[in-house]
């Protein structure tokens, strides 16, 4: 019998938001609910209809876009380290992690399915981020189907095709339903069918909503199509979030005086428990089916939805806001991490410095593999000041410690509180971290009035191989 100190809560924040093509707000406080006194461990976003036109998209390709640069901004201080994102289009998905966490998630991919106009154009369909949190597979998918009331089964359609195409270099989660636990979200656009505009809006002013559901069109689809009835949902106790007249609460008063629809959803999926030998027959179960049962069964996850609801208070889309909360529960597969980072000595760049890492598990190392030097706060694995690779760095080796050499040219001129990270090729995340460390401010350069460049209050060396290149 497993005992309940083996598990480890996890608090999970979501939001999924059509945005409409505007601009941020600027406040996301409500939003992120950055004013609760438990903060979350993890933060994942889902944004539809994020602005592309032509001379703005390219310009978020290679600066972050505005929607990203808010909430990178807003949550690095509050040391959240923005793990994945992936854009198609409209579609914009970021997943952040407190950084405690961050050396026990792996295996970070990303990837997208087009389903607009014969699957060639990227205004809807889906983007996705798999990863493996403390060895639990999760996979996030967040949607734009199709719109319209009577495009029901072409919008579940679309969903099923997005989960038999996206596939992931993972053994353990080739397929989105191998993952362990799966949200699904976005603008799904499925609407409330039969009623009339007269009783929908009498049940949304008397909040008697559950009069509504019977003809959601998403709920009265999962009693017969079996995908869909693998996915669970919290109840619809928030008046429908579209269509609103801009910056009001006032459903559409346009010519076209569109119906209110819970369009914007969020779901999940537990994997279902593998059948034993007994169930299935001794010829019918492969080596892996027994060894994911064994796997549940030693490492349980389960998931509770604390809340579900919209925000009101952003009027800048025809849609407002959803919000899910939700506490993972689970015993941890591993706990340590794969590298444990040192600074030696006093760091500045009037001298060359030097690091210390000890590999504390055995894991696919690679010539590709660097060390970061990142201010404290910093914003995503790609906002380091500087890095070294490990392997041509390298200067000394034991079993226990490896040293890699650091150039003083390489260093910030004027210091400031720093971290080192080890980033793994090979499992295309940060597998290590150390404790925060002072750079000092150069003598030398004060001495001689040089003005380096500054990124975020520190210096920023521009290196000529970047390692994201």
């Amino acid at each position: 019998m497993t005992v309940f100190s083996f598990f480890h809560a996890h608090r999970l924040h979501m939001v999924t938001w059509n945005v409409a093509t505007a601009d941020p707000p600027d406040d996301v406080t409500s939003l992120l609910h950055l004013n609760s006194q438990k903060s979350p461990d993890l933060y994942v976003i889902g944004l539809q209809e994020v602005y592309s036109g032509p001379l703005r998209f390219v310009s978020d390709i290679v600066f972050d876009d505005p929607w990203s640069h808010l909430f990178m901004s807003t949550l690095a201080p509050r040391k959240y380290v923005k793990m994945s994102s992936i854009r198609m289009q409209g579609l914009l998905l970021l997943f952040f992690s407190k950084l405690e966490h961050v050396p026990f998630i792996r295996d970070i991919q990303a990837t997208y399915t087009r389903t607009g106009i014969f699957g060639y154009w990227g205004n809807k369909g889906g983007v996705s981020i798999h990863l493996s949190f403390y060895g639990h597979m999760l996979c996030f998918l967040n949607c734009h189907l199709t719109a319209h009331m009577k495009y029901a089964t072409e919008r579940v359609d679309e969903f099923e095709y997005i989960m038999d195409t996206q596939t992931f270099e993972c053994e353990k989660a080739p397929r989105i339903a191998d993952h362990r636990l799966v949200f699904w979200f976005g603008d799904l656009n499925f609407r409330i069918q039969d009623h009339g505009m007269h009783f929908v809006r009498t049940c949304i002013n008397n909040q008697t909503y559950n009069l509504l559901w019977s003809k959601d069109q998403l709920i009265m689809m999962k009693k017969k199509e079996q995908i869909l009835q693998e996915f669970e949902e919290g109840p619809l106790d928030f008046q429908p979030t579209y269509k609103f007249d801009l910056n009001s609460d006032t459903y559409d008063s346009s010519g076209k005086k569109r119906k209110p629809a819970w369009t914007d959803r969020i779901l999940w999926r537990l994997r279902p428990k593998s059948s034993t030998p007994d169930e299935q027959g001794e010829d019918t179960v492969d080596a892996k089916q027994v060894k994911q049962l064994e796997e549940d069964e030693k490492y349980p996850l389960k998931i509770r939805q604390d809340s579900y609801t919209s925000n009101m208070e952003y009027g800048i889309s025809d849609h407002k806001p959803v919000i899910g909360t939700f506490t993972l529960e689970l015993r941890k597969i591993f706990e340590i991490p794969l590298v444990r980072l040192q600074a030696e000595g006093d760091w500045s760049a009037d001298i060359d410095a030097m690091v210390h890492y000890t590999p504390l598990q055995p894991f696919p190392s690679s010539t590709w593999d660097w060390i970061g030097l990142y201010k404290v706060g910093f914003t995503s694995m790609t906002d380091y000041l500087t890095y070294t690779w490990v392997k041509d760095d390298e200067v000394a080796f034991s079993e226990e410690v490896i040293q890699v050499y650091v150039s003083k040219e390489e260093i910030p001129v004027r210091g400031g509180d720093c971290v080192l990270c080890y980033y793994s090729s090979v499992l295309r995340c940060i597998v290590g971290i150390s404790e925060p460390f002072k750079v000092h401010e150069s003598k030398v350069a004060i001495e001689e009035g040089l003005v380096p460049e500054r990124i975020n209050g520190l210096d920023k060396t521009v290196a000529s191989e970047d390692p994201w290149n």
